[in-house]
């Protein structure tokens, strides 16, 4: 399974996961279920954000299946680059002008979104993952295989 500091790693990231996933899922169901679609549209074009009409589906789309596929731990280095570019965007498009807090609109929380969602695009799901199962045990068995085969 693992040594106790591996299952450890593992455990913090699923609960990054979960945290993240859950977090994301809200903000797309609200943009899309809330305040709809066009409604987010017409959201982001008065906050001056690029192809709105785009955006809005795009963002929506983005965060609630890519926080289901954070939280299932799938395609996570993928999903936490797109997540961290969106909250980079976020915090300059619209929080920037309003300084570092949240409480003022600032771009605290999005921040930490991006930080969040970048740690987990560089050290991946963990082995409590879909990433994991698919991907890992694989290159586990292959390293196992060298290690075998190579001589002593």
């Amino acid at each position: 399974m693992g040594s106790p500091l591996n299952t450890r790693r593992d455990l913090g990231l699923l609960i990054v996961r979960i945290g993240l996933g859950v977090v994301m899922i809200a903000h797309g169901w609200q943009k899309y279920a809330l305040n709809t679609i066009d409604g987010t549209r017409q959201g982001f074009a008065q906050l001056g954000v690029p192809f709105p009409e785009l955006a809005a589906p795009g963002v929506t789309a983005l965060e609630i299946f890519g926080g289901a596929a954070i939280i299932l731990g799938l395609l996570t280095p993928l999903v936490g680059i797109a997540y961290t570019a969106t909250m980079i965007g976020a915090a300059v498009l619209v929080h920037g002008p309003n300084g570092f807090f949240a409480g003022g609109g600032g771009y605290e929380f999005v921040a930490l979104l991006a930080v969040l969602s970048l740690g987990l695009a560089v050290a991946g799901a963990g082995r409590f993952s879909l990433d994991h199962l698919l991907v890992g045990r694989r290159r586990e068995q292959v390293a196992t295989a060298r290690a075998e085969a190579t001589p002593a």
